[in-house]
């Protein structure tokens, strides 16, 4: 069959009426016009997940009541019907589950951040996706920015050097009001132990940062020295992180995470300092890419020029000076994970060295972060292997 002469077809767990990220979902994976929506099951709630079908123009017979009914379901489907993969946009508390079902199955998967609601299931999920040979993608969408695949170019081919030190931040002030005792859905689940795990602002924005730098420079986080704290009465998940990190190549770093930081709307920055050069990016303007050197003036690099990296150039869709930003880059991480089902359907699939997308792996990696740096913090902010 070759899958490169039509859409591919998706089904999405989550999403319903109310929900942020299933609707960006949709959004960006039909960006490019190479998949379609043709299958879900979007709420618990029944009239929520029939409504939601229906606004989406699906039929009623593909829009299931539960996940497995779902997973069951498709599987059963001619292979010219069937999805070919499922997006996750629930809670990570069930992520777990549903992508269990659907591996099953034999239906790839693309699941929201973090993977799993435990450190166990995320190994588990791991072995899981290994043995099925299926395609996994998870959506650390700040890695589709076409500058930061420029400074993931730069650092990867040797251009910048050894890294010497990172500062990376992710502020919101999200979670300054009590949302959650006001009826907002991303709130509740959110600052719930129940469905968020032991991680609450590290594992919705600190796994951005961590995902992020080491996407950037190659240079994996050896040990960390955290600090979680919560502030506001009847909360008991952190609202603010401060850690500090030593990398595998000597390097050393600092990580800030935080949602009651007051003002700041999604302020996510990263700077890498190297021997040969430094570089800073902030997502507020994901079109410029800031460049030092030592001695010489400093440069800005920006989206859509000739002088970028190939990765970087592939990542754009429009030509200079047309902002590109949140919905594209996350539209780059279904491109990719578009492109390596293709070629599992077609027979030659992709080892997952060459996914230019975050993989189970990376999921794992953030497990393993939110587990070691709350681990650090209560035995009063020692220094943790990861």
């Amino acid at each position: 069959m070759d899958a490169w002469k039509r859409k591919l077809r998706m089904g999405m767990v989550g999403g319903g009426q109310g929900a942020f990220i299933g609707a960006v979902h949709r959004m960006v994976a039909t960006l490019d016009q190479q998949v379609e929506l043709v299958a879900g099951v979007f709420s618990r709630d029944a009239d929520n997940n029939r409504t939601t079908g229906t606004e989406l123009y699906l039929s009623p017979d593909r829009v299931y009541d539960s996940y497995t009914e779902m997973a069951e379901a498709e599987a059963r489907l001619p292979e010219d019907r069937r999805i070919d993969f499922v997006s996750i946009v629930t809670p990570n508390v069930s992520h777990f589950d549903i992508s269990r079902a659907f591996l099953e199955a034999g239906i790839h998967v693309v699941c929201d951040k973090p993977m799993t609601y435990t450190l166990d299931e995320a190994n588990r999920l791991v072995e899981m996706v290994e043995a099925s040979g299926l395609v996994f993608a998870l959506t650390h969408n700040y890695t589709g920015h076409p500058m930061i695949r420029q400074a993931r170019a730069m650092f990867r081919s040797g251009e910048m050097g050894q890294v010497r030190k990172v500062i990376v931040e992710y502020l919101q002030d999200f979670l300054m009001v009590p949302h959650e005792k006001l009826g907002m859905k991303q709130a509740e689940w959110r600052v719930d132990p129940a469905q968020s795990g032991i991680g609450g602002t590290m594992g919705d924005v600190g796994t951005h940062a961590l995902n992020l730098m080491e996407y950037v420079t190659g240079d994996p986080v050896r040990e960390i020295c955290a600090d979680l704290s919560t502030f506001l009465p009847d909360r008991e998940l952190d609202e603010d992180v401060n850690a500090l990190m030593r990398f595998e190549g000597g390097g050393k770093g600092l990580l800030t995470a935080s949602q009651i930081s007051t003002g700041e709307e999604n302020g996510f920055t990263l700077r890498v300092y190297a021997e040969q050069g430094a570089i800073r990016w902030a997502q507020e303007t994901p079109n410029h890419l800031d460049v030092w050197r030592y001695g010489e003036p400093r440069q800005t690099y920006t989206r859509a020029q000739g002088y970028l990296d190939a990765t970087a150039a592939a990542a754009g869709r429009i030509p200079p000076g047309h902002p590109e930003g949140y919905l594209e880059a996350f539209a780059q991480i279904y491109v990719g994970a578009v492109a390596a089902i293709r070629r599992h359907i077609d027979g030659e699939p992709m080892a997952t060295a060459e996914y230019d997308f975050p993989t189970v792996y990376d999921g794992q990696r953030g497990m393993q972060f939110i587990y070691r740096a709350v681990e650090s913090s209560q035995n009063g902010a020692t220094w943790v292997a990861m």
